[in-house]
């Protein structure tokens, strides 16, 4: 009885296995690194199952195991299945990977402004900061680059604002604009700007 229990354990270590390297063959197949679907190794797992499904399992643990694997495996199987009837059908399907965003529209060549805001105190202007920030981050999506961590960003910006009002600025203009398919991110001093204009 003790070896038949050991001899169970090492087919439901086995089964284990299997299932994993059917999952990895199967997601390799979806991504297009596998030719075809990995049939062989799916039939290997299905007769496993089978020929586990028909022994008489002997303890508690081995029973729960092996009910555990098998749900897994039907449910994978589902889900595999529905993959490949999408593909075969020219549909996405559970596997179907987003594809890359391809430009829909040709990239409009015309030049133009997408933000301004001008800024005293950065920190203390972060609604100014953050449509600044927000401008540039749709930009840059647009023309297919990352957009800039927010810190960094708020670094870039207290800097020009430090250094401009250093040589006597009271505010800078910050301007977000498409130029020739290309995004300009400038910033400007403002000169004789009264405090009261707001």
């Amino acid at each position: 009885m003790e070896e038949s229990s050991i001899d169970t354990s090492r087919e439901l270590e086995v089964l284990e296995a299997e299932l994993k390297r059917l999952e990895a063959e199967y997601n390799m197949f979806f991504v297009g690194r596998l030719p075809r679907p990995p049939w062989e190794t799916r039939g290997r797992v299905n007769a496993l199952v089978r020929r586990l499904d028909r022994s008489r399992l002997q303890t508690y643990g081995d029973r729960f195991r092996f009910s555990t694997l098998q749900a897994r495996f039907a449910t994978f199987a589902d889900l595999w299945d529905r993959g490949l009837r999408a593909r075969e059908e020219g549909r996405p399907g559970p596997f179907s990977q987003p594809r890359p965003a391809a430009p829909a529209a040709p990239p409009r060549a015309q030049d133009r402004i997408l933000c301004v805001a001008s800024l005293r105190d950065p920190l203390a202007e972060m609604d100014k900061l953050h449509a600044l920030y927000e401008s540039l981050a749709e930009a840059r999506r647009e023309t297919g680059q990352d957009s800039v961590p927010f810190h960094k960003f708020v670094d870039v910006v207290r800097q020009q604002v430090g250094a401009l009002t250093q040589k006597g600025s009271e505010e800078v203009a910050f301007r977000v604009a498409m130029k020739d398919g290309k995004i300009a991110f400038t910033a400007r001093a403002l000169r004789g700007v009264a405090p009261s204009d707001e």
